[in-house]
């Protein structure tokens, strides 16, 4: 929408220009002007500026532009791009996730450096407590992490996933700066686009809203998910049906026949649909035509056994664990086999470009650029040899893939 100065009966548009045009940097001068006065990309939230360019984990070799703090205890990932927003919403996930685990004394101190690096002698610890304006003795942070992004423009690519994201649950905003100049002086039009100012309140409610029915219609099925190990192998947070297809696929790659599987779930029977040859999806979906295939067709999911491709069903209810422990009763002797609820995230660190996660039963992940790396075993000796961590115990026995993620988690904190 273009910006005008009225002069009497006539309207005049004030030039819009981009930043790039007015030799204006994103990190030396629209970062520094806006964390002067933060309140402009944060309207309706009094926030306040924690740290600049701050990259305080293990390994960073990206910062946040700006970290900052809400008056709800909510750490906030403000995000700055000066003309195009590329994927700036991909980047604010990830350093979200980062720093979701920080707590207060990490932000005092966060705080403190970046006072420092203004020159400011004010103390850090008293100005969060003052902002926060509470007397309490402990502070804990807010599990919630915002995230505000800023740019000139947005694609609609930006637009479609910000949304579906705060649809998700999340608390993402988007606010565009447009530059324009008047008179050799530079005018900052900045609005809130997403999520619209007048109607915020009402899609807030509308999200709440959605959780509570999702909650509702959940509240009489089982949603455990699951932890599988298969020797070296780690498959995490699965839900019950992705359980049963990992193990079936195991079975079949020791020698066991689909129509063994059958047999041995007799309840279920029809687990698999089969066609002749080594066909990829688009093939086999060929080859049944109109009829709706409710199975793993994806080409990474379909199974290969005597000259023909097998697909199994997704279709599965409250005997699915049995069904499991029934395949494992007549699995042959190999590679050490074991599942478990997925648990609560008990500790997360980041090394070069990644992301390591402990859950609460041991289990160990490994994300690079947000991509699950499978099996983690291998890439956890790298890491140990160049940390210097030994793979085996005080008995000489090679430590397991939940034991040697340990011991590697921990020497990367010591480092």
């Amino acid at each position: 929408m273009a910006l005008y100065e009225i002069s009497g009966e006539k309207l005049t548009p004030i030039s819009q220009k981009t930043f790039t045009e007015l030799g204006l940097l994103e990190r030396g001068n629209i970062q520094r002007a806006i964390r002067t006065h933060i309140t402009a990309i944060t309207p309706g939230v009094r926030t306040m500026v924690l740290a600049e360019e701050f990259g305080d984990w293990v390994g960073a070799n990206r910062r946040i532009d700006l970290l900052c703090l809400d008056e709800k205890a909510r750490l906030v990932v403000v995000e700055l791009k000066r003309d195009d927003g590329g994927h700036m919403e991909l980047q604010a996930l990830r350093y979200a996730a980062m720093i979701s685990t920080m707590r207060f004394e990490q932000a005092v101190e966060a705080h403190r450096k970046y006072l420092n690096a203004i020159g400011s002698t004010e103390d850090a610890e008293q100005a969060i407590r003052e902002f926060l304006d509470t007397g309490d003795d402990t502070i804990a942070l807010s599990e919630t992490v915002r995230i505000v992004l800023a740019s000139s423009e947005f694609s609609q690519e930006i637009t479609t996933a910000v949304l579906w994201l705060n649809k998700q649950g999340l608390d993402i905003r988007c606010v565009q700066m447009r530059p324009h100049a008047i008179e050799g002086r530079v005018l900052l039009d900045i609005h809130q686009v997403i999520p619209l100012p007048e109607a915020e309140q009402y899609q807030v409610a509308v999200r709440e809203k959605s959780m509570e029915q999702d909650a509702a219609r959940s509240q009489d099925r089982d949603m455990t998910r699951y932890d599988l190990s298969i020797g070296e192998m780690s498959f995490t947070n699965l839900p019950k049906r992705r359980l049963i297809y990992e193990v079936v696929a195991e079975a079949i790659k020791r020698g066991i026949t689909p129509q063994e599987i059958e047999s041995a779930i007799p309840w279920d029977g029809n687990l698999f649909v089969s066609a002749d040859g080594t066909l990829k999806e688009s093939e086999l979906l060929a080859v049944f035509g109109q009829k709706k295939l409710r199975c793993y067709t994806a080409d990474e999911d379909l199974i290969y056994f005597g000259g023909k491709t097998y697909a199994f069903t997704t279709r599965w209810g409250s005997r699915t664990l049995q069904a499991v422990e029934n395949v494992l009763k007549v699995m042959p002797q190999g590679e050490e086999i074991d599942y478990a609820p997925t648990s609560a995230v008990a500790d997360v660190v980041t090394y070069g470009p990644y992301l390591l996660r402990q859950r609460e039963s041991g289990a160990i992940e490994i994300e690079q650029d947000g991509i699950a790396i499978q099996p983690v075993k291998p890439l956890l000796r790298q890491l140990a040899a160049q940390l210097h961590v030994g793979l085996e115990n005080a008995n000489g026995n090679e430590l397991n893939t939940r034991q040697l993620g340990a011991h590697v988690m921990a020497a990367i904190r010591e480092t």
